[in-house]
């Protein structure tokens, strides 16, 4: 077997691992989220408008302050939304999983992790 081969066939495994299932399902929910959406949109307004008022030679500080207040209130409200949380925590997981088989690939192709530290209490364990 070839190492594309392989490689689709290891492609194939991690998409259907829960961890990868996970994040596709809390994506789709955050993408179709209108709430969301529109807050995204806003968001991105707001920093146009934010670079456009940045840009221009009469600066007005209050406009200023008030487009940045209203950047940072729309940031946590999509950052404490539970369909972004979910996306966030799955992220990880799926991160750590890709991490994971990164490292298993190079250990077995080169014999050293490559985030080994020496230290065994930091390893998932790799020897």
């Amino acid at each position: 077997m070839s190492i594309y081969s392989l490689a689709a066939e290891l492609g194939k495994a991690i998409k259907e691992d829960e961890r990868m299932i996970r994040m596709e399902k809390a994506k789709e929910a955050y993408e179709s989220n209108e709430k969301i959406g529109n807050l995204i949109m806003e968001y991105g307004i707001q920093q146009q408008a934010l670079t456009t008022m940045g840009d221009s030679t009469e600066i007005d500080t209050e406009a200023l302050t008030r487009i940045q207040d209203r950047i940072d209130e729309i940031y946590e409200e999509i950052t404490k939304d539970p369909l972004f949380i979910e996306l966030d925590e799955a992220q990880k997981e799926v991160n750590e999983l890709m991490e994971t088989v990164n490292n298993t690939i190079m250990f077995n192709a080169t014999g050293a992790t490559p985030s080994c530290t020496h230290d065994c209490s930091t390893c998932g364990g790799c020897h």
